[in-house]
Order: C-alpha cells, then structure tokens, then sequence
C-alpha cells in the first residue's frame, strides 16, 4: 500500500519513455496534413531570397517546379501557389490573364506532378492590383464587394483552366464562394473544389507576407476581414460559406486564433485548413537565429498545436522540412 498521501494515479507513468510517449500520443502530424505555400515570380530566371522570412523565395518557374516535385515526393498534402506579376493595374488584371504568372506556375506545376500533389491556387486580386487590395475599389476608395466578385469568378475559371485542383478565395468578400462555385459549374469545372478562407482576419501577422508578393497596400484591410476581437462572426463566415458551396473551410492566422480553429472544427463536418502565416514562421525563424529557442522543436510543437486545435490541413511555410523530419523519425 502506498504510504498515506503518497500518489497512487501517477500519469508520469506514461511519459517515461519515447515509445510509451508514441503509443499514447494523441494528436499526430504527417506529411499528408500539410500544405507548402510558394510564391512564383513572373520574370525571374533564379529564385530570389525574401529578406524578412529566412529560407523562403519567390520562385521562377523552374525552382517552383522541383519545389513541387520535392513536395510530392515528401508525400505533402498539397501546395498552394501566389504568383507575383510584373505589371499591376487597378483591377489585377494579371490575376485573369490566362498567360498571366499564376496561370503560368499551375500549368507548369501540373505537368510536374499531375495528381501526385493537391495543387491549389490563392484566388485574390492583392498580388495583382497596384493599390494592393483583394478587390476593385469604388470611386470613393472603398473596395467595392460586388464588382470585385464579377472579377472572382473570372479568376476561378482561367485558374480551374490553368490546372487548379482547388481554389483558394481568401479576399473575403461577401458572397465570393457562392459566385466562384457558379462560374466553376457553368464552366464545366465541377470538379475543381472550394477551399475558403472563411475566417481570415485582419492581422498584424501578415507583414512579411507583403514582401514576399511586393505588395503595394495602400491603408488596411479591416473593413473586409475579421477584427481580431470577434469569435462569434467566425463561425457566421464560415457557415455562409458552407451554404454557398464551399468544400473546404479555413482559419486564418492560425496560432493567435486557436480558439476560432477548435470551435470550427467542433462545427462543422468539412475538413477545416488552418494557415501558419509569414509573421509566424518570421517570429520563430528570428528568435532561432538568435539562439532564444530550439528552432525545430518550436517548429513542430506550433504545427502540432494547430493539429491539436482541430485542423485537418495546415498550410506552412516549414511543410517541405517538418515533412523530412518526419520521414526520417
């Protein structure tokens, strides 16, 4: 018997070894959850280095396609793609061009992997316009919401064309889902599926991001994405979405709305995608290099955590490496 007060229940029992660890493990990672987020830039014949997020580049064509070919090989999820043009104009013209760098990067993924890899495709105009918006703005300087979906399901349709295995609409606009499925359908591309950014908000996360697709914001974004004191507006989003036809759902940034992620998951009976943004991987890859944290176990603890919350895919700029260590496990 043990001694009065001393623990009988001794949970440390299950800890004790790495094995023991594993067998009782509750949340897994594996390469097939997640998603490798690539830029490609249109006119460049070498990678070329983001200065604010260590060991990301923006592609050419050629990197992009053994980057693809690396991903499928690792057995990854997918990868999706934001193409950087070399004009923009108001209205992200480049975003609809069948020849236009974004089209250029999914025909030649597609050829590199066929439907080996999950190959998907931000659907937004950001990367496009020269004010750098997800949309068509009004006289007043207003993105104006239903001009702009006219300019979505365009998008979706030269994307579905270009060889998209699903689309991303992440501008968050009133009714995109429901318009890009329409044109998707009437198109013929009943196939190609929805993977909305339901949930995205408008974060402070996102500034290496700009770098990486030259963005040319002008302002913010807060009056179309989700203020970052809201939860209960979450689950609205997503829920319209579903009624429009969205196949997929997405939380957007992933480590600071954890909670949005679990009370999605716990809704909904779609698989749910969460997205490990620039300002996360950035944070983590600056703390490393000043030697602060153990930058490969941060790495897999914060994929692990959003595993944990209830995401099904994770798109992460570490997807190609965590994938490697995990093969190799």
């Amino acid at each position: 018997m043990p001694t009065r007060g001393f623990p009988a229940v001794r949970p440390r029992r299950l800890r004790v070894t790495p094995a023991v660890r594993r067998l009782v493990a509750e949340t897994s990672v594996e390469a097939r959850h997640l998603v490798l987020p690539a830029f490609v830039r249109e006119g460049v014949s070498e990678p070329v280095a983001i200065a604010s997020m260590p060991g990301v580049v923006q592609h050419s064509l050629d990197s992009l396609r053994k980057a693809a070919a690396e991903a499928a090989s690792l057995g990854l999820g997918g990868i999706m793609l934001f193409g950087i043009p070399l004009v923009k104009d108001a209205v992200g013209s480049a975003g609809t061009d069948p020849d236009g760098i974004l089209q250029q990067a999914l025909r030649a993924v597609r050829e590199e992997v066929g439907d080996d890899l999950v190959v998907m495709s931000d659907l937004c105009l950001d990367e496009f316009t020269d004010h750098g918006h997800c949309g068509v703005l009004a006289a007043d300087g207003s993105v104006d919401n239903d001009v702009t979906l006219v300019r979505y399901a365009e998008m979706a349709v030269v994307q579905a064309e270009a060889g998209a295995h699903v689309v991303g609409p992440s501008g968050m606009m009133d009714g995109q889902v429901g318009v890009i499925r329409s044109a998707l359908d009437s198109a013929g591309f009943t196939s190609t599926s929805v993977l909305a950014y339901s949930a995205k908000y408008a974060s402070a996360f996102y500034g290496p991001f700009r770098e990486a697709v030259d963005s040319s914001l002008r302002g913010d974004r807060k009056t179309y994405q989700q203020d970052p004191a809201n939860a209960r507006e979450s689950l609205r989003e997503v829920l319209l979405d579903l009624e429009e036809g969205a196949d997929m759902v997405m939380v957007k940034p992933a480590s600071a709305y954890l909670d949005i992620l679990r009370a999605v998951a716990d809704t909904v009976d779609v698989p749910v995608a969460a997205y490990q943004v620039s300002g996360e991987y950035s944070m983590v890859e600056a703390a490393a290099e000043r030697g602060w944290i153990d930058r490969d176990r941060t790495v897999l603890e914060t994929v692990t955590g959003i595993r944990r919350a209830g995401a099904d895919v994770v798109l992460t700029y570490w997807a190609a490496e965590v994938a490697g260590w995990l093969a190799r496990a």
